[in-house]
């Protein structure tokens, strides 16, 4: 069973759980396992093609998925998943030249 980490953003989705516990063989059916329990879930997560959205990071063991398999990212019984949002905004930079 995969543990995943749920962010502070998703958990209302998720009854307000911090981490799930969760049977899937990859990333593709974990999503669909998790939303099979709260509705709502993939549509957050996944974008119109069905590839995960550009807003979300998934780590599983530490390793981004976009660097693995995707979406199709095999995981093992005992795999530490984690779903990060991306952050945005960020501080304006100002370069200023002298000569």
């Amino acid at each position: 069973m995969a543990n995943v980490r749920i962010p502070s953003q998703l958990r209302d989705l998720v009854d307000g759980n911090k981490k799930l516990t969760v049977e899937a063989q990859s990333i593709s059916t974990l999503i669909h396992e998790i939303d099979m329990m709260h509705p709502g879930f993939k549509k957050r997560i996944v974008d119109d093609t069905g590839d995960i959205s550009s807003f979300v990071g998934i780590y599983v063991e530490g390793e981004d998925i976009r660097f693995l398999e995707g979406i199709d990212t095999e995981l093992q019984p005992s795999s530490e998943v984690s779903i990060v949002p991306a952050a945005a905004g960020g501080a304006k930079l100002t370069l200023e030249i002298r000569n």
